[in-house]
């Protein structure tokens, strides 16, 4: 029989708990976050909020130089309600974890704006409801592809991921016409010389059929004639060979555009990246364009930098306008007005705050 016990505190020292919801929207918790919330941290909470989930792997790719330093953070970053976790099932082993953004972080970005947390458009039900989303694996598909992009860049001072804008930035941009699941901006200095490529992003699971991929040209063809400006789509595949029927029903439906020359199209799958490099990203030499007369061919593929040399006469991109309540963007944000700008998709320089670095 058991006639004593041991008292929990005397095992170990009590670890912190997660704030409740109440606590989190209090006053104090934001006077709390004040001294303990870094630029890093509130650069993170805006791209979560422009682009709704990012993995714990995407966060350390994005923002941290190691896998333990993300883990640490995000973690301080949960208990304090500024992010909110989940962890998707997954058949074989276990997904990583899934982060987005939390009430006490809604606060933090409306207040840094001038604004309520209800002119963000935000709500912790509805942030949380993409675990349940069917198009989670896509998003999350398309948030890689940009933040192994920001993880080159931040290890090469000669890249820059300069534009990412997530499929709701867009519809409210161009929904009328088309709804591309991101943009993106893509610069490179060489010698003195900066060059740069802009794109709508396609970005294909394998589960839309390939006749429905290539018809989203045609939406792309009437962009370019409302705006004047030929911006290339690029279509993101799983496999080299569902890339090959792809090009084959995307070159069916360029060719019968009136004008193929105003829809640049290029091509790359997944499976080209080498694994062995350190920093794997769509910026390597993997792109096709959509310019053969046999679609299906492999040939002289491009990196990201050189892919619009392939277009002989596109023009540069122009400076991308953020402003919601102006020109057709006004109309489509009408139900949410303040919406905040774009983040920059390259994180500040890591300051560490003394308060927080002594809790790590």
């Amino acid at each position: 029989m058991i006639t004593t016990t041991t008292r929990q505190h005397t095992l170990r020292g009590h670890l912190p708990g997660r704030h409740t919801a109440r606590a989190a929207s209090s006053v104090e918790h934001q006077a709390m976050l004040a001294s303990r919330l870094t630029a890093r941290d509130k650069w993170l909470l805006a791209l979560l909020h422009e682009h709704r989930v990012l993995t714990s792997f995407q966060i350390q790719d994005a923002a941290f130089p190691s896998g333990r330093s993300a883990r640490q953070r995000v973690r301080d970053l949960y208990l304090w309600r500024a992010v909110s976790r989940f962890q998707p099932f997954q058949q074989l082993g276990s997904a990583p974890m899934h982060y987005v953004l939390g009430p006490a972080g809604a606060a933090v970005l409306a207040a840094e704006h001038g604004l309520e947390v209800k002119d963000l458009g935000y709500r912790h039900d509805r942030a949380m409801a993409i675990a349940h989303n069917q198009r989670l694996a896509h998003t999350v598909g398309v948030n890689d592809f940009f933040t192994s992009l920001i993880a080159r860049a931040r290890h090469n001072t000669d890249e820059e991921l300069a534009a990412w804008w997530a499929e709701a930035r867009c519809a409210r941009h161009f929904g009328d016409l088309v709804i591309p699941d991101g943009y993106g901006r893509w610069r490179t200095r060489h010698h003195g010389t900066t060059r740069e490529v802009e794109w709508f992003l396609e970005y294909d699971t394998g589960t839309e059929s390939l006749t429905k991929v290539g018809r989203k040209l045609a939406a792309y063809a009437r962009l370019a004639e409302s705006t004047g400006i030929a911006t290339p789509v690029l279509v993101w595949l799983p496999t080299t060979r569902r890339e090959a029927g792809a090009r084959t029903a995307l070159a069916r439906v360029h060719a019968a555009l009136d004008d193929p020359r105003a829809v640049p199209v290029a091509t790359a799958a997944a499976d080209l990246l080498d694994p062995t490099s350190p920093h794997p990203s769509p910026a390597e030499a993997i792109w096709l364009p959509l310019t053969s007369t046999r679609p299906g061919r492999a040939g002289p593929r491009y990196s990201l930098a050189d892919l619009a040399g392939a277009w002989p006469g596109l023009a540069p991109p122009a400076v991308p306008s953020t402003e919601d309540s102006e020109g057709e963007a006004g109309d489509a944000a009408a139900a949410s007005p303040y919406r905040l700008p774009p983040p920059s998709p390259i994180p500040p320089r890591a300051t560490p705050n003394r308060i927080a670095r002594g809790e790590h």
